[in-house]
């Protein structure tokens, strides 16, 4: 199996409000981090028999306090993080959701967030799967 230990499938949210999209910065306390100090956008690995919206809109509670609303998914990609010395397989389907509130509650997950313009992303040190999604996020709001 290309050496790859588990794997998993992710659902990312590209939380909008305002027009703005939220960005999360990773703390050196999550467990299974690789990217601390790095942004990334709200999401996680589903839990087995856990439908894909109703997982995403867990982690988005577990991380920002926030309740969503989950449209459509706009863009997928993979990643293969070494976590714990093993090596993870990681498929990700980023959606759009909205927010009714910007009022922000961190996990200890992370410890900033940013509300950031989408075609601004270049400027932040984000988590190198996240750029080619804010750049597919982008033309589709540009169509």
């Amino acid at each position: 199996m290309n050496g790859v230990n588990k794997l998993f499938v992710a659902t990312k949210a590209f939380i909008i409000f305002d027009s703005k999209v939220l960005i999360l910065k990773e703390s050196s306390k999550y467990q299974d981090g690789t990217n601390v100090d790095k942004f990334d956008v709200c999401g996680g690995r589903l839990q087995p028999g856990e439908r894909f919206d109703e997982g995403l809109r867990r982690e988005v509670k577990e991380e920002t306090g926030l309740e969503v609303s989950v449209g459509k998914p706009f863009f997928v990609n993979e990643w293969r993080p070494v976590v714990q010395g093993e090596q993870w397989q990681i498929v990700g389907v980023f959606f759009e959701c909205r927010a009714n509130s910007n009022e922000v509650r961190l996990s200890s997950d992370h410890d900033a967030y940013q509300w950031i313009e989408p075609s601004q992303h270049p400027k932040y040190n984000l988590i190198e799967n996240l750029r080619p999604a804010f750049e597919v996020f982008n033309q589709l709001r540009n169509k």
